[in-house]
């Protein structure tokens, strides 16, 4: 089990950056979320922030906006792109999300994800090639392809789920494993008030990566700072054996960011300190 971090826990500062501080708070890689900066996602440099901060990059994040020019153009075009440079790296894993139900636009606000209707859009094409074209491409790389579950979102001061094949419910927690290869996100099972532990024991030895935050209301908070149960979660975790990557993967202002480097250290090693101590 590695502990590592993802760039997106702090995506308003430079890569680079963030590995230094993830090195100097002591974990054991780092998860580079892919987006529109081509620092992101060049080979050479990403090699070159491995060995100058000697950090690994266990997984990649495709990415989750279409602002991402030059990189597959589609959805499922951007996940072969992603599998591509992880086989390139020796990335474990490609994370990726479950196709839309309809198409939307994301706005932030208080900590909370706002949906916006957008009817001209939607993620059936992804979803058909989930579908047909999938499994061709996991056969075709060693990397793992790990599909992660999604949030509640707000429309009208209601709950929306807008992934198809999501766990929003208890009753649904079944419908994403339909593919091999999970993403386990807990502070997106806090949305919907379900428990990661249950998710974690339904879906078991498919869950291949995990993005560890916790919920208090807004999402994406420290792992010792909210309602889940996730020291429960990582001792369980350990105690059968997973041997994946374990990513924090949090929100700037859970980190401060903008405070001083060595704030900014000191709370990672404060997370990092809750999630060695819960696995023994």
């Amino acid at each position: 089990m590695r502990f590592i971090l993802s760039t997106g826990s702090l995506y308003n500062y430079s890569i680079d950056r963030v590995f230094a501080l993830a090195a100097e708070a002591g974990f054991d890689g780092i998860e580079v979320l892919i987006d529109h900066r081509w620092d992101t996602r060049q080979s050479d440099y990403l090699r070159h922030l491995m060995e100058s901060h000697s950090l690994p990059i266990p997984a990649l994040h495709s990415p989750f906006s279409r602002n991402c020019s030059g990189w597959g153009e589609t959805e499922y075009g951007a996940i072969a792109r992603t599998a591509e440079l992880a086989d390139e790296l020796g990335a474990q894993v490609v994370v990726h999300h479950l196709p839309m139900r309809f198409g939307y636009a994301f706005l932030q606000a208080a900590g909370r994800n706002l949906l916006l209707p957008n009817p001209f859009d939607s993620g059936r094409q992804y979803a058909t090639w989930l579908s047909e074209g999938y499994a061709a491409l996991q056969t075709s790389t060693d990397v793992l392809l790990c599909i992660e579950n999604l949030p509640a979102v707000r429309f009208l001061g209601r709950r929306v789920n807008p992934a198809r094949w999501n766990a929003h419910s208890r009753a649904t927690l079944d419908d994403i494993t339909r593919f091999p290869h999970l993403t386990l996100d807990t502070t997106h099972l806090g949305t919907w008030g379900l428990d990661p532990l249950e998710a974690y024991d339904r879906w078991g030895q498919r869950v291949k990566h995990v993005h560890l935050s916790n919920f208090d209301g807004s999402e994406h908070r420290r792992p010792e700072d909210g309602s889940l149960r996730l020291g429960a979660l990582l001792s369980r975790m350990a105690a059968d054996g997973y041997s994946y990557s374990i990513s924090l993967e949090l929100q700037p202002d859970a980190l401060e960011a903008g405070a001083p480097d060595s704030r900014i250290v000191d709370l990672l090693r404060g997370s990092l300190y809750f999630c060695r101590k819960a696995v023994g």
